[in-house]
């Protein structure tokens, strides 16, 4: 190991080890900073590093990192989850919540399980509802319902001022990394609300309905079924949203707390639902944006 890769690795671990001494003497918006710097080196190092994305390729990522962890005594229960996890991607699955379950972990001294704690962690002693809870995807953090409703409505105008302007032609192009263009961004967002509709509409009419895992992202290249026009794609987008809104805004507020079994993220209520699409579709907003770019030149 190099010098500046064992300052890194040091000063990492000093963080984590300060942040838990600050927190336990209340000192919480000193804990709060070194905690984010923490999480700013992490990402800005992973930010630089160039990871395939065809399934085989991630698959045997997944598997290299599991072999890398066990020589670093990490939980086996983790790694057997990892390793279902990559066979699951291999043959083009996702891994459902039975396979990768949601880890815990204890915020003290850094046991892991991928069980509900509700005994004393076995390592330190700490409470079981002070470990952290690791969920899918920060997109399941609830937003308050009158936030969820203004994102939800304020997405497809955004996306209607991003595409103002351009051809067919233009949002058919394919970018220079042969992924999608910015009609196949549309007809995700079109599906993914077409998905979350159809969920609202479950969660109301049934009591802890089940939530089929859908593979959305897979279906915004096929070519069967497709508008002819990104235009008609957007509007079918931005109409059905209208619909959904003035639906949710008229549910009791008792309802943004229905519950639901989803086979990829165990329950899940409305709200969390809502909001995980609200905050999704942001994560498109750059991709169209920097297509438009290119396609202008501005």
């Amino acid at each position: 190991m190099s010098g500046d890769d064992a300052l890194w690795k040091n000063t990492v671990i000093s963080c984590m080890a300060l942040a838990t001494v600050l927190e336990g003497e209340g000192q919480y918006n000193n804990a709060k900073l070194v905690r984010a710097a923490v999480d700013s080196l992490t990402r800005t190092g992973a930010y630089q590093i160039q990871m395939p994305s065809k399934k085989e390729a991630l698959a045997e990522e997944i598997l290299q990192i599991a072999q890398a962890l066990s020589t670093l005594q990490v939980d086996q229960a983790l790694l057997d989850s990892l390793r279902r996890g990559a066979k699951a991607l291999s043959a083009g699955k996702l891994p459902l919540i039975n396979e990768t379950p949601n880890a815990f972990v204890c915020r003290n001294c850094g046991y892991v399980t991928l069980k509900t704690p509700v005994d004393l962690c076995p390592v330190c002693g700490a409470w079981a509802g002070t470990f952290q809870l690791f969920i899918p995807v920060y997109w399941l953090n609830a937003l308050e319902p009158p936030t969820a409703l203004e994102r939800l409505q304020q997405t497809p105008l955004e996306v209607g001022a991003l595409i103002s302007g351009l051809s067919e032609m233009e949002m058919s192009r394919l970018p220079d990394d042969r992924g999608w263009a910015i009609r196949d961004t549309l007809t995700h967002l079109r599906d993914a609300q077409g998905v979350i509709d159809f969920r609202i509409d479950l969660f109301l009419k049934e009591k802890n309905p089940i939530l089929e895992s859908k593979a959305v992202f897979a279906w915004a290249t096929q070519k069967e079924g497709q508008s002819p026009q990104a235009a008609e794609i957007f509007e079918n987008y931005r109409a059905s949203r209208e619909g959904m809104l003035e639906k949710l805004r008229n549910i009791p507020f008792t309802d943004w707390y229905r519950t639901g079994q989803h086979e990829e993220f165990g329950e899940v209520s409305l709200r969390q639902q809502v909001s995980y699409f609200a905050a999704h579709e942001l994560t498109h907003l750059p991709q169209i944006d920097r297509l438009r770019k290119q396609i202008t030149g501005g």
